[in-house]
């Protein structure tokens, strides 16, 4: 038995630092059964940490607190089920959760949320966990709030183009219950077939079309989301604009990190009456990119614009067989949508400055059917290029257009210096892109050469003015690179939003913020007592 005044005196005696040993000595020997709430200042965040219990004895007493909220049914805590929670689609990084909770309704969501914040256990609120910035990685004394079965469209208003769904219904499945109306949901990720609205909403997802019609952010009109105390606020509403500061801009994209998203209001578009795809064929990465502003120059905004390099291209050919040119150094797709005669005046368009930069060729898809084969090779790009390797890792950085040519051609120079090759498939028009890194995890200290080329990656996007992220998110994989994209203050300032909607930051806990001490640890810097040497001189 260990004197738990000597615990308390070890802990709290020199700030920032907690005895290892004695905790784990108190794990093994303490016969004490209550719990105890440890705060790290170094760490920044709470522990919560049962004396005298083991893993197991301390999952069961979960369970049985969880029990008084949800049915037997809706709580996960077998080992070997809980590994398919163990990771999102970014598969490098894994961590099984303590537990897993699947909650049909918002009450039972706001009885979790009042549990964990009264005995401050750690959420990870996931969707379809397809994430690719390990933005669903549980938190290994925390829970997983599954969001899967509460899956319904709650309210459709066709007139007024809106609908109301619940946040695990699937991107594709919004378009495919308003088919009948006219009516679609813009945003289309890759992952739509099986993405859902709620991650798409923590993610800010994107899309092939959202060059023309915006990201989750500006496809959403309203939130109901579940505060950390279990409250509701309803966030925005049914009309473009809301009174008040724009909240729904501050919650989308937020990962997980601010609240429960538990309803979405989507705004609807009717189907364009026409849409044709153009493909242009390059025999360099630069002519692609060149082409891409140059469409844009000239005052035209495609439905989409995406781009393939050759080894895109060829993964993509062989899964499909979509009719790519498999020769070609890049290519690009542009969809042109609206009405007929707009659509034809503009592929003309298109196809003349393809030719002007460069191309080698162009095809004009002749119908609905040769379209959909065209999108669907770029659709299935992740997925064809994961059967070149064991394992592939996903960039998803931002930059100008007009330095496309120039940071494609450096990411050619990169992974000839770290003898691993990388695809690039991604969204030209915004330029937003996918490198894909391709490596083996079996080989020894190849995934620690592949996270830094992408590192690598990330800072040349900021060097020319881009950001980390479009898309995907920061979730643990590019929390090292916001340390470069962001200063202290303004980290600071991120944490203090953050502390608003989370005291406690039990919310996705060590994700997308990273904290002074991270950021030290990933500069080479040596942080004491949480502060660094000469704090009056500015960092770079």
């Amino acid at each position: 038995m260990v004197n738990l005044g000597i615990l308390a005196l070890a802990i709290h005696g020199r700030p920032g630092f907690i005895p290892t040993l004695i905790l784990l000595y108190c794990a093994v020997e303490c016969e004490y059964h209550e719990e105890v709430i440890v705060h790290n200042p170094y760490m920044g965040r709470l522990f919560a940490l049962q004396i005298g219990d083991n893993r197991e004895m301390e999952t069961k007493q979960l369970v049985r607190l969880f029990s008084q909220a949800l049915p037997a049914d809706s709580i996960i805590s077998e080992k070997t089920s809980l590994r398919v929670y163990e990771s999102d689609g970014l598969s490098a990084y894994r961590q099984p959760p303590r537990l897993v909770v699947l909650p049909e309704s918002i009450i039972e969501i706001q009885a979790v949320m009042a549990i964990c914040q009264s005995h401050a256990i750690p959420i990870v609120s996931r969707g379809a966990g397809t994430s690719l910035s390990g933005g669903a990685l549980p938190h290994k004394d925390g829970i997983v709030l599954s969001l899967a079965r509460m899956n319904q469209m709650l309210e459709l208003d066709v007139p007024n183009r809106t609908a109301t769904v619940q946040p695990g219904m699937r991107n594709l499945a919004i378009s495919e219950s308003v088919e009948e109306h006219g009516l679609y949901y813009a945003p289309d990720p890759s992952s739509q077939i099986a993405c859902t609205i709620g991650g798409n909403v923590a993610e800010n997802a994107g899309g092939v079309h959202c060059l023309k019609y915006g990201l989750t952010l500006h496809n959403i009109l309203g939130l109901q989301v579940a505060t950390m105390e279990g409250d509701l606020i309803d966030i925005g509403g049914n009309s473009l604009d809301a009174p008040g500061f724009d909240l729904l801009s501050l919650m989308v994209g937020s990962e997980g990190m601010l609240g429960i998203v538990v309803e979405v209001t989507v705004r609807l578009l009717p189907v364009p009456t026409c849409a044709k795809v153009i493909m242009g064929i390059f025999d360099s990465v630069v002519k692609a990119g060149d082409s891409v502003a140059a469409i844009i120059g000239n005052g035209i905004i495609p439905a989409g614009i995406e781009m393939m390099d050759n080894p895109a291209i060829r993964a993509a050919e062989d899964f499909v067989n979509a009719g790519y040119p498999v020769e070609a150094e890049a290519m690009l797709l542009c969809e042109l949508d609206g009405t007929v005669q707009e659509v034809d005046e503009q592929i003309d368009q298109v196809e003349i400055l393809f030719a002007d930069n460069g191309a080698v060729d162009t095809r004009v898809a002749k119908d609905e059917e040769e379209r959909a084969l065209f999108w669907s090779g770029r659709k299935a790009a992740f997925p064809a290029i994961g059967r070149l390797s064991p394992d592939y890792y996903c960039i998803d950085g931002t930059i100008p257009r007009r330095s496309l040519g120039h940071v494609l051609t450096k990411i050619n120079q990169l992974s000839a210096q770290y003898q691993l090759r990388v695809a690039n498939v991604f969204h030209a028009g915004d330029g937003n892109l996918h490198p894909l890194i391709l490596y083996d995890a079996n080989v020894p200290g190849e995934l620690e050469k592949t996270e830094e080329l992408g590192s690598r990656i990330l800072q040349l996007c900021i060097e020319v003015g881009g950001t980390i992220t479009g898309e995907h998110g920061v979730g643990v994989e590019k929390i090292g690179e916001m340390c470069i994209q962001f200063s202290d203050d303004e980290r600071e300032q991120f944490h203090g939003i953050r502390r608003c909607f989370d005291p406690k930051s039990l919310l996705n806990p060590g994700k997308a913020i990273p904290t002074l001490a991270r950021c030290a640890e990933h500069n080479a810097m040596h942080v004491h007592r949480g502060e660094v040497p000469f704090p009056e001189l500015e960092r770079f």
